[in-house]
């Protein structure tokens, strides 16, 4: 008997149809993968399970029992457990507390916390997780995190976990050693479904896949039926063509000057230093791939260079020229662009429409306002043309950008970022949640920029697009550039994850 049968699961949000007829099973002692491109319903089907949404029809069944599952409370009682893309873990309380969070423990108020502790460290020990009970959440690497939030559900006793995601922001090294983790878990008996859109860690992980397309399965079978090429056709129903960078950059420019010069950067947060002495040059036709985990200064970098962030010392350098005192929009118009790393927060404004969110940077200026009256007609013709031009599937210019899928809100950033030719391109996370149908189009545009002339800086925790797009990776950790590398036969991949992880050595 399967541990979890869904069947015929539908779910709609207005006119959107996020699951249709969807059935999922899954057996005990299995690592089952939910694979497809974002929008594709995976995530909505397993916050189903879950208890977060309700289905608007269709069963659920654990050890072959009919359920129905109102809160993530009772989806917690029947043993199922869920790690959420982005961790839900209070900053400012220890390991210990964020486990128990919620739980009235034996002698609650007053509870016994060195029993608990004990609890967690032997959970710990059994699993490989390594956590120290007592350590503050805020001061924890990201791959840390996630094991908290593993031995979480561990605690509540999960017998079924969900993994949203699981290495999205994780070192290659920290991802191996999560794989490890989820092994032993299949060992002991438990069930794990890892929702993803990258078909090399299915490969790596699942016992089966089951593969959604625009709200649909489109199949189900065990891993070692189906290889890479039909998995990605089953996701985006076509064959994909991998964008990789040539292997000799349109002309050679080492002769030339740099379109960009960093000179020792640096940059202050709350009692500690953010950026140190960072030193970097990119030339024009390059692209300079910066890899890091996350919280490693990326994103304050980047803003440094735009001029969203003023440094605490050293100097930017654009063509030679002294820019460290300009603003964002004096930047912009000498020929800067900037795709951020968080396109809800800095990179779009969602209850606007995409029409509107297309001239952010030029809405002020001719063709679109002409003595401050602003020329729907133009605007619309505009973003009709950039539609068609970005594949940008909408349900038409005047729909709010936050109903579209990431990877057609990250279009629209690209080509809102790209008019007018932009010299300097800060590309930061720009695949980041994105199938591989919008991180093909994405990584295809950006090497198109490329040859045309621009620099490009690439800022991207996955090692696998900058190994395909980089000319050069520069690393950084803790605010420093701990090596730079020449993107050819001879790299060292496990060197670059070392060095992401703040292991020291000699850089070639």
């Amino acid at each position: 008997m399967s541990l979890l049968c869904m069947k015929q699961v539908c779910k709609s949000f207005g006119e959107v149809q996020a699951n249709q007829n969807v059935d999922l099973t899954v057996e005990r002692g299995e690592i089952h993968a939910l694979l497809g491109e974002n929008g594709a319903g995976k995530t909505t089907l397993m916050n189903i399970l879950y208890g977060i949404y309700q289905p608007d029809s269709g069963s659920v069944l654990i050890d072959g029992q009919p359920v129905s599952i109102s809160s993530p409370g009772e989806a917690i009682s029947l043993k199922i457990g869920m790690v959420h893309q982005h961790f839900m873990l209070v900053p400012t309380l220890s390991v210990s507390q964020n486990i128990t969070l919620g739980i009235k423990e034996r002698g609650y108020p007053f509870t016994d916390r060195k029993e608990v502790d004990r609890k967690i460290s032997q959970l710990s020990k059994e699993y490989g997780l390594d956590i120290d009970p007592t350590a503050i959440i805020e001061d924890l690497s990201v791959g840390v995190l996630q094991r908290v939030e593993i031995i979480k559900l561990l605690y509540h006793q999960a017998e079924l976990l969900i993994l949203d995601e699981p290495t999205a922001v994780l070192t290659p090294q920290e991802a191996e050693n999560l794989f490890t983790v989820l092994k032993r878990l299949k060992k002991d008996g438990r069930s794990i479904i890892i929702i993803t859109h990258r078909i090399a860690e299915v490969q790596s992980i699942a016992d089966r896949v089951t593969v959604l397309r625009d709200g649909a399965r489109v199949g189900c079978d065990d891993i070692g039926n189906v290889g890479e090429t039909r998995l990605s056709e089953m996701m985006i129903g076509r064959r994909l063509e991998t964008a990789v960078r040539s292997d000799t950059p349109t002309r050679d420019r080492s002769h030339e000057a740099a379109l960009l010069s960093l000179e020792g950067i640096r940059l202050k947060g709350r009692n500690v230093n953010i950026l140190n002495d960072i030193a970097l040059e990119l030339q024009a036709g390059e692209i300079l791939g910066l890899a890091g985990v996350d919280g490693n200064g990326q994103k304050e970098l980047a803003e440094v260079i735009v001029g969203i962030r003023q440094p605490d010392g050293g100097k930017i350098l654009f063509e030679g020229n002294d820019v460290t005192g300009l603003g964002v929009r004096k930047r912009k118009r000498i020929g800067m662009a900037y795709v951020p790393d968080d396109r809800h927060h800095d990179g779009l404004i969602l209850d606007m429409d995409l029409s509107s969110n297309l001239i952010l940077n030029s809405h002020d200026q001719p063709p679109f306002t002409t003595y401050r009256f602003m020329h729907d007609q133009v605007r619309r013709r505009h973003a009709e043309q950039t539609i068609s031009e970005y594949q940008v599937k909408t349900p038409g210019v005047g729909t709010l950008v936050r109903y579209l899928s990431g990877g057609n809100q990250q279009k629209i950033i690209l080509a809102r970022e790209l008019e007018g030719v932009p010299k300097l391109i800060i590309a930061s996370q720009p695949t980041r949640g994105l199938d591989i149908g919008a991180e093909e189009f994405i990584n295809k545009l950006l090497l198109a920029q490329r040859e045309r002339g621009a620099g490009i800086l690439l800022v991207s925790a996955d090692l696998d697009q900058l190994m395909k797009l980089s000319d050069r990776i520069a690393v950084i950790f803790d605010g420093r550039i701990t090596g730079l590398f020449n993107n050819d036969a001879g790299i060292d991949l496990g060197e670059i994850g070392l060095k992401m992880a703040g292991v020291t050595g000699a850089a070639r």
